[in-house]
């Protein structure tokens, strides 16, 4: 699925017209439905306002992944796992490794880079 239409999906299942939409992030309706009909193409500051407005990364709101949130599934993750019978010691390294984990990716989800 491509940015418009990955837009306009979410865009609707919050009942939002595009001027609502356009409110929220301090844009016009004209540019959302430029957006919307593929006619134009939001800045990289602009994509992250959008992804952080629903909730989404960057790389699912572009259509890359259907993954809406990998930080959430993580979290939702580390939530259900069984860690009874686990020595605190061992949470503690399981709780570090995540950490470890999202340090390797920027707030959108995608792979930071190296160097």
């Amino acid at each position: 699925m491509n940015f418009a239409k990955r837009l306009k999906e979410l865009r609707l299942e919050l009942n939002l017209t595009q001027s609502e939409f356009a409110e929220k992030i301090n844009s016009t309706r004209s540019t959302i439905a430029g957006y919307e009909t593929e006619r134009k193409e939001p800045d990289y500051s602009t994509l992250q306002s959008i992804a952080e407005f629903f909730d989404v990364s960057v790389d699912y709101l572009i259509g890359r992944t259907d993954i809406r949130n990998h930080y959430k599934i993580e979290t939702k993750a580390y939530h259900n796992l069984d860690k009874s019978g686990l020595p605190e010691e061992a949470i503690k390294q399981i709780e570090d490794y995540i950490e470890f984990v999202k340090q390797k990716y920027n707030p959108d989800g995608t792979l930071k880079k190296k160097g």
